[in-house]
């Protein structure tokens, strides 16, 4: 398979990497830091053999998506952290349709408006739902641009595996970054102006010669909602079970564990070289599933050493923070390191939290 290495920002990398996954629709409304993704996909999609649309707003934007998926479609859309926000019924819809479609959120400060600095602060809402009703979405979280660029693909598969919403989430500082990409196929069925996907036999597209197709999910009837929602509980099941997914490092011997996702992973990774080289037993867990959260790597450590420690860090002031706790399940000490609303964990911030945990770990003479 050719490869190419091009420099691109973590927004046009998203949109390359959707166009190469097999999306053939787009709808979304500009808003920063996000724009070069949208600005990659009114260049490339119409020659891709898509079809781009800017819309009024964020709300007719989502309803589009929802619309091209009901016609069996790859379709997304794509905003940042107030603009996913107006997005939050029609996702309920999509999910409540049972509809594959791909959402990216390259996440800003807030709440409210907030600023345009990167953060971390859309986790509940991404890994919870976001709407009514009782539904989730497959949340993957790039934290390389390479990363970002080969995630879509695997966002519209399982979308359309399990006919259920992905999100891609990103924040501004790996939206705006530029490194080398190794541009490539990751789905070789997939031609830039062909589109060669899975049979969809449940979509809307005409029904000549077949019984027609219904997607909706509004049920009047008593106890049709209630087994409904049974039905969408068991797929979830298998989602959880099937499609936790996670890096990791020097987990044998760590004595404090660090718990990152993103571009947070990165300085994470960073920390622990720093205190390796000095002495220091550091592991690193980064998830990449963010729902379905990766808690089976949590259950295999050895959380029975009583100098095992926690420390969970986020650009945010705590929303990981709980799914690690429930991941732990109160075996070993869970400490935090965040901040939010533009700030950043540094390094250092995070080498001298890390220094000082195992200061309080250290056995007494």
């Amino acid at each position: 398979m050719a490869k190419t290495k091009v420099l691109m920002t973590g927004n046009e990398a998203i949109a390359e990497g959707a166009i190469q996954g097999g999306c053939r629709f787009y709808a979304g409304y500009p808003i920063t830091p996000q724009n070069e993704l949208i600005a990659y996909m009114a260049r490339h999609l119409l020659p891709a053999g898509g079809v781009f649309i800017q819309a009024e707003s964020e709300l007719a934007a989502i309803n589009m998506v929802f619309a091209a998926a009901a016609a069996g479609s790859r379709a997304m859309t794509s905003s940042s952290s107030p603009g996913i926000s107006l997005k939050q019924e029609g996702i309920s819809y999509i999910a409540g349709a049972e509809l594959p479609a791909v959402i990216v959120n390259i996440m800003r400060g807030g709440p409210g408006l907030g600023n345009i600095w990167p953060a971390q602060s859309d986790y509940f809402q991404a890994t919870r739902g976001g709407g009514h009703g009782d539904y989730r979405c497959i949340v993957l979280a790039p934290s390389s641009v390479q990363e970002a660029y080969d995630l879509m693909a695997l966002a519209f598969e399982l979308a359309d595996r399990y006919r259920n919403p992905a999100i891609i989430l990103g924040d501004g500082m790996l939206g705006q970054m530029m490194e080398p990409l190794s541009v490539h196929s990751p789905q070789p069925t997939v031609h830039r102006k062909k589109n060669i996907l899975p049979n969809k036999k449940w979509a809307l597209t005409g029904c000549k010669g077949r019984k027609p197709n219904i997607i909706k999910s509004f049920y009047m009837k008593e106890g049709d909602l209630e087994k409904f929602n049974l039905r969408l509980q068991e797929k979830y099941k298998i989602i959880k079970q099937k499609e936790q997914r996670c890096d990791s490092l020097f987990l044998e011997d760590a004595q404090v564990i660090l718990v990152a996702y993103g571009t947070m992973a990165r300085i994470a990774r960073g920390a622990v070289t720093k205190l390796r080289e000095d002495g220091k037993k550091i592991g690193l867990i980064r998830p990449v599933t963010l729902w379905p959260f990766p808690d089976k790597v949590f259950k295999r450590l050895a959380i029975s050493d009583k100098r095992l420690a926690i420390l969970v860090i986020e650009m945010s002031y705590g929303q990981m923070l709980d799914d690690v706790r429930l991941a732990v399940n109160c075996q070993a000490p869970v400490e935090f390191l965040g901040r939010s609303g533009g700030g950043v964990p540094s390094e250092g911030e995070i080498i001298n939290k890390v220094r000082k945990l195992l200061r309080t770990r250290e056995p007494e003479n």
